[in-house]
């Protein structure tokens, strides 16, 4: 088993479990006493709405799979914060009362929620963290190599703004929230590419909550501290926020956008890059996270041990736990020239839903049609 410090950047690739001996392990598929059987009920808990990619694929995905490995006899408890801390610590709480088998934990605020992660400890209900790892006794943990999430993301910007660049050109940087620990992670594989290659300095904002509005506010104050011609680029930690940015930029009268990021390849961002207002997103591949997730939560509750193990080969520390279970997913960055590649061929969009009417010469431009 490989262990990964929490801010440390690694990576791995998606684990089959055909095949796939693991040390320590007991039980299996036929072998294991489950402590559930197929009539389980899973609580997936998503942390805001501002993002599409939790209605539109990761809600989605892990009901499938959960119907899938139960026999659809598998019941799902899906909410979503919308970007409350406090109403997802009721939501949680309800899930507690509720007795649910397992909960998937997606945390607006990872320390804030320790507590209630206790409880369901307590309660002897397993808890997944995904996506974002919470503080707390987790059971395990699924997400991206979010250091590298920040690397590619940085390592295109840099591409995009060419090979004379140098400490003079102005980037600025819209990260995520401050409570979100993915965010910090991000911000620190984005800085290990930037420092020293652009300038940075009083250029930096941590976005509340993620919020689009305030990472137009943030571009505004950068914007005028420093001129619309002095902006070489615009790192954005997610798509969400890029879409501020480029309302921002526009709104200071900026006609060429210059390369800007974004993370989660929403499709109004992969259509923002065939029309030259993004550089760039990076993919995740939802489906291996999202299924990842759900055969965690199943496994764990069914007492299949050995299949489980094969799922989490990594561990990570949180604040709060060290030796987490885990699995760390890799990430793709997504330029024009790569959407055919990665969104579409995985089957996130066809290629009619981005190619409405307003994008068809940009689509025929990179092939897409």
């Amino acid at each position: 088993m490989r262990r990964i410090a929490m801010f440390v950047a690694a990576s791995t690739m998606t684990l089959s479990l055909a095949g796939c001996g693991v040390l320590n392990a007991t039980g299996s598929s036929t072998s294991a006493t489950p402590t559930k059987g197929n009539d389980i009920t899973v609580g997936v808990l998503m942390p805001d709405k501002i993002n599409t990619r939790y209605t539109n694929f990761d809600y989605p995905i892990m009901k499938s799979k959960i119907a899938e490995l139960t026999n659809k006899q598998g019941q799902v408890d899906y909410q979503n914060a919308a970007s409350s801390a406090a109403t997802q610590t009721k939501q949680m709480q309800k899930m507690i009362d509720d007795k649910v088998d397992v909960i998937i934990l997606d945390s607006v605020d990872a320390h804030a929620i320790a507590g209630t992660v206790k409880k369901a400890k307590a309660a002897g209900i397993p808890v997944i963290a995904y996506d974002r790892l919470a503080e707390g006794p987790i059971d395990a943990y699924v997400s991206f190599d979010n250091e590298l999430v920040g690397e590619v993301q940085a390592r295109t910007l840099l591409e995009g703004l060419g090979s004379n660049v140098d400490t003079s050109d102005k980037v600025i940087m819209i990260n995520g929230s401050p409570t979100d620990p993915n965010a910090k992670q991000f911000k620190t594989g984005a800085m290990s590419e930037l420092a020293g290659k652009v300038t940075t300095a009083g250029l930096t904002y941590d976005t509340k909550d993620w919020d689009p509005v305030i990472a137009q506010q943030e571009v505004t104050r950068a914007v005028n501290a420093i001129g619309k011609d002095n902006v070489a680029a615009v790192y954005s930690a997610n798509d969400a926020m890029a879409a501020g940015v480029v309302k921002a930029l526009k709104a200071a009268g900026v006609t060429t956008m210059p390369p800007i990021t974004g993370q989660d390849a929403d499709l109004d961002a992969i259509q923002r890059i065939l029309a030259g207002e993004q550089y760039m997103t990076v993919y995740k591949p939802y489906p291996d996270e999202a299924e990842a997730a759900a055969q965690m939560a199943v496994y764990k509750v069914q007492g299949k041990d050995i299949q489980f193990d094969a799922l989490t080969q990594d561990t990570v520390d949180s604040p709060t736990n060290k030796n987490i279970p885990s699995q760390l997913v890799q990430v793709n960055a997504v330029t024009k020239s790569k959407i055919k590649d990665t969104v579409v061929a995985d089957g996130i969009y066809k290629i009619s839903q981005i190619c409405t009417a307003a994008y068809k010469t940009a689509c025929a431009a990179v092939g897409l049609k």
